[in-house]
């Protein structure tokens, strides 16, 4: 009993690690697998749905300077050509990046 409990236990931890060490590749630049989903929830409340928006720049800008934005977007944010990496990186189908059945995706 107390053997199946340590290794379930270890399985949970191991699992754990695992989701936290896929990254999300785009623009030269890595991402968490959470910082990319917390990206992809601000994109959905600030309008960010698609790249025929003709207000897109602005939407992503002002995304760039939200202090809710996780940090790590911040040398993004800074490059040239932010708007389009912010955009692919809010249709990363992160479902698949846990299987790692993305290309983007790394460190499974």
């Amino acid at each position: 009993m107390k053997a199946t409990f340590a290794i379930t236990a270890l399985v949970v931890l191991a699992l754990g690690w695992t989701s936290e060490a896929v990254q999300v590749e785009e623009n030269g630049l890595s991402f968490s697998m959470e910082a990319v989903k917390r990206l992809q929830e601000m994109s959905e409340s600030n309008g960010m749905t698609g790249q025929q928006n003709p207000r897109l720049k602005a939407n992503t800008m002002s995304l760039c300077a939200d202090p809710m934005l996780p940090q790590e977007f911040l040398p993004l944010c800074r490059q040239r050509g932010a708007s389009a990496s912010l955009v692919r990186l809010s249709a990363v189908p992160l479902d698949i990046c846990e299987i790692c059945a993305f290309a983007a995706c790394t460190g499974c």
